[in-house]
């Protein structure tokens, strides 16, 4: 057809995943990237930024259930929650699905993408939005854990990848900051890419989470539109082991909480700290290499 358009993502040097485009609804560039929102047969709604597929309205619930679900419930009795980036608030619909969650604060860098996802998002946010608890700030995510004195029980790196605005929330200073900003058994989790396809990007971050907390690991996703392998989202903590709470424990915890779920569960949560051997290599060298190097204090 004459007016077909296609969109690629370009993460990858060599590589290119290309969408087609049934409806472009915003293609245009905002300060801070180039932002891209299409409809797919398949996927539903698309979301690129700076070419890279940030949200699908198909698979959304697997990143956003197993960032969400993950530390709360293994946090235990959560109430302060900070999401760093997010744009799309799908992520902050999850996390304000637990009842003991007083405050919601979210802090998004790019007012085109927070009004965007406000506009064509609806079904994976618009019960955020109408949450009293829930606070979107337009601001630098970077800046606020640096120059905030406000506390948290889980922090939440809902980011693009090392590349563009989102660089910066890879850095030792970035989490160095957030590790100010979290109570006593405070749980961080983050981003951290297709370790496949990212392998220095996965190794630098996991060096300087590392050089930062006393417990560091990572948890392995499989989201289809995110290409390349495994998604891993890391898990940065003083307090709180990864392993350290039991499935019995969980299913106690997901019960009482009443959520529904497509993707997590219980046993999921303890099976996705399982990462395959070269991502466990990977993450057991990268987290030695950043204890050795001093940088910190964990």
């Amino acid at each position: 057809m004459a007016d077909e358009r296609w969109f690629s993502e370009t993460l990858t040097p060599g590589v290119r995943l290309s969408f087609e485009a049934r409806r472009v609804l915003r293609h245009e560039r905002t300060d801070n990237q180039e932002l891209a929102l299409f409809e797919n047969d398949v996927f539903g709604r698309v979301l690129l930024l700076d070419g890279v597929v940030q949200v699908t309205t198909a698979d959304e619930f697997i990143y956003h259930e197993m960032m969400a679900h993950v530390p709360l419930l293994a946090h235990g009795e959560p109430r302060d929650v900070l999401i760093i980036g997010g744009g799309d608030c799908g992520l902050a619909e999850e996390v304000l699905k637990h009842s003991s969650i007083r405050r919601v604060l979210q802090v998004e860098i790019d007012p085109s993408v927070a009004e965007l996802a406000r506009t064509h998002f609806g079904e994976i946010n618009a019960a955020a939005f109408a949450d009293p608890r829930f606070e979107l700030r337009i601001g630098d995510g970077a800046a606020f854990v640096r120059e905030s004195d406000e506390r948290f029980d889980v922090v939440l790196v809902d980011s693009t990848d090392p590349i563009g605005p989102g660089a910066v929330l890879f850095t030792r200073e970035f989490y160095a900051g957030v590790r100010g900003r979290l109570n006593p058994g405070g749980i961080l989790v983050t981003q951290n890419g297709i370790p496949f396809l990212q392998t220095r990007e996965f190794a630098d971050a996991f060096a300087n989470l590392g050089a930062t907390f006393r417990h560091v690991a990572c948890y392995v996703i499989s989201v289809p539109t995110y290409f390349g392998g495994h998604l891993a989202l890391g898990w940065s903590s003083d307090d709180v082991a990864p392993l350290a709470v039991s499935t019995e424990a969980l299913e106690t915890r997901f019960a009482a909480a009443g959520i529904q779920t497509r993707y997590y569960s219980p046993r999921h949560h303890l099976a996705a700290f399982a990462a395959p051997r070269y991502i466990e290599q990977a993450l057991e060298s990268a987290v030695e290499q950043g204890r050795k190097a001093g940088l910190g204090d964990p």
